[in-house]
């Protein structure tokens, strides 16, 4: 079949054009006929041509002359020689001119279709040839054109972008990178890694990549000096389509700003911190002198006043205190001497040192531990830990209820849960609840004092153990704190 392609038969016998057409139109070809030169050329300019048919002895514009304008204008046309036993040299002398091929009259109808064939066979293998090339182009344009849009944006970026091959030299590059680096001339790529980046910790980072199977999705996140700044790594593996690991991708941040204004935040806090809680503590001092009758002696009236002072002056302490302690979980100083604990005896004594203030608020206090091995912990740490999420559960409980402290051994971690049956917390809220400076809102627990610090310092000394901690919580039904802690590994007790 000839998949519809449009043959041009240019003939000046009647009798061969409708001889032609009548068996190309039977093998699935579309034809056209022309009985002088001029004409076909007419057809050529006006219709879709495939192939065309010529006789090269017509009146008017010769064969030849049809030829020589066919090559020109529509050289991927391929054109047919219909020629007489005569003119076989004429014929030949054509092909040498650029015709495809000839075929003589008579014609025999088998050799006539096979040179049909062939020829359309010939046009659809160049068509598709021309179709490739074409889109081999079109896509090497929008290559080029994608990659020049690439180049500009890692170029234009603040960040550094290093990208490494398999054998870690650096293949791409920009601008930010040398400037993070303190590199004063750029490199022509591919360059070592090791000729750029001098953190051996990164550079260790990037061959895992490379060489762990775990890492494929796997993105690295650390912290390198690089002279006078300190920038944040991230890398990550860069893959084919087929998940094979061709090198990697590092994009580098200079986080060296928020890293000063850590250290001015923290010790804007320790300062204030220190030089509030110096005065208050003498007041403190004062104050339980002139209660307990040092300076003379007191009506009622005068009593509760100081008293209620006290108070106050108490709250402001535990806020600056509270304050001492996120700076120092931010400063990474909070957990300073871990040592193998035995948690249960923490939480015994914590439970012990509560019992009277659950009691006075009608809350009953239940602790049981299973199967818990040492930790090793900062003991101040669990204790304030402890204190914080049986107070707050107590506090919380307005109406009485059951505090409950479990510890139990779960593999290789250990799971404490503080559990109450107070008034729980919104779903809303339970996002923020480790936020600083953050309390729950409830009618009923609005008389409750407490700086909203509390959570956050609680969850800052579990992080800071390698630890996690959780909160699920039902409205009116109860709230439950859940803390992992790992065990002491076998070799290390």
């Amino acid at each position: 079949m000839g998949d519809e392609e449009t043959i041009l038969v240019i003939d000046d016998e009647k009798v061969v054009r409708d001889g032609c057409r009548r068996v190309l139109t039977g093998k699935g070809y579309s034809v056209l006929v022309a009985e002088s030169g001029q004409e076909g050329m007419d057809l050529l300019a006006s219709e879709p041509i495939d192939m065309v048919l010529l006789d090269l002895k017509m009146p008017g514009l010769s064969g030849e002359e049809v030829l020589k304008e066919v090559n020109t204008r529509y050289p991927e046309i391929p054109v047919i020689i219909i020629t007489g036993h005569g003119t076989i040299d004429t014929a030949v002398e054509c092909m040498k001119q650029g015709a495809y091929d000839f075929i003589t009259k008579p014609f025999q109808i088998d050799q006539f279709l096979l040179t049909i064939n062939r020829a359309a066979k010939s046009t659809r293998l160049a068509k598709k040839a021309r179709q490739f090339e074409q889109e081999n182009i079109r896509n090497l344009y929008d290559l080029n054109l994608e990659k020049s849009r690439l180049k500009t944006i890692i170029n234009c970026m603040a960040n550094g972008v290093m990208v490494t091959n398999r054998n870690l030299e650096v293949v791409l590059h920009n601008p930010a990178l040398m400037r993070l680096l303190e590199i004063p001339e750029r490199h022509k790529d591919p360059v070592p890694v090791a000729e750029l980046v001098h953190s051996e910790p990164l550079v260790a980072t990037l061959k895992k990549l490379q060489t762990d199977d775990s890492s494929r999705d796997e993105f690295i996140s650390q912290e390198i000096e690089a002279g006078k700044n300190t920038l944040r790594a991230i890398s990550a593996p860069a893959l084919t389509p087929d998940d094979d690991v061709i090198g990697t991708v590092t994009v580098l941040e200079n986080i060296t700003p928020f890293k000063r204004l850590d250290e001015m935040k923290s010790d804007f806090v320790n300062m204030v911190a220190h030089e509030l809680r110096s005065p208050l503590v003498s007041i403190r001092q004062q104050n339980n002198v002139m209660l307990e009758g040092l300076a003379g002696s007191l009506n009622e009236k005068q009593t509760g006043f100081l008293e209620r002072e006290a108070a106050k002056i108490d709250q402001l302490l535990e806020l600056i205190n509270d304050l001492l302690d996120i700076a120092k979980i931010e400063a990474g100083k909070h957990v300073q001497h871990q040592v193998p604990t035995d948690l249960c005896q923490v939480i015994e004594s914590v439970v012990n040192l509560m019992e009277a203030r659950a009691e006075q608020e009608g809350v009953t206090l239940r602790w049981a531990c299973e199967d818990v091995k040492p930790v090793q912990v900062d003991p101040k740490g669990m204790e304030e830990i402890f204190n914080n999420l049986v107070t707050n559960a107590i506090n919380y409980s307005p109406d009485g209820g059951e505090v409950k402290i479990t510890a139990r051994g779960r593999g290789e971690y250990v799971e404490i849960k503080v559990a109450d049956t107070g008034v729980g917390i919104d779903p809303e809220e339970l996002p923020k609840i480790f936020d600083k400076f953050y309390r729950v809102k409830h009618k009923k627990t609005r008389a409750v004092m407490g700086t909203g610090l509390g959570l956050a310092i609680v969850k800052g000394i579990v992080e800071a153990h390698n630890g996690t901690i959780d909160v699920e919580s039902t409205p009116e039904e109860g709230t439950t704190f859940r803390i992992l802690l790992p065990f002491i590994p076998p070799e290390a007790e």
